[in-house]
């Protein structure tokens, strides 16, 4: 073991002056790959989280039979239309947290 300390080499720091500068430490196989192994329980861990618990419960973005006149509407996250097939929406945002469903243009009477 005392083998492992050498002394550092001497570099310049100023005209005239010098400093030591420590030797890279040294790792073992060992240690990396128990890191490396450490790294990827990890990596699947949270993965089959990801992949195995339940996400949260997708509601629809609004009920058109509730109100007749309206014809689009929105919950903050997706705008819904009523078309001649039934309501259509577009896709909500990544992060998007849904609010209550509002009325955003009407028609007849």
């Amino acid at each position: 073991m005392a083998d492992d300390l050498t002394p550092a080499p001497k570099v310049p720091n100023e005209p005239g002056e010098s400093r030591a500068v420590a030797a890279p430490a040294k790792t073992s196989p060992r240690r990396d790959g128990l890191l490396a192994g450490a790294v990827a329980a990890l990596t699947l861990g949270t993965v089959l989280f990801g992949a195995l618990l339940p996400g949260s419960p997708v509601r629809p973005a609004a009920s058109p039979d509730a109100d007749a006149t309206c014809a689009e509407w929105t919950d903050g996250c997706r705008v819904c239309q009523r078309l001649a097939d039934g309501p259509g929406c577009s896709m909500p945002g990544i992060a998007c947290v849904p609010a209550d469903n509002r009325c955003l243009r009407r028609v007849g009477g």
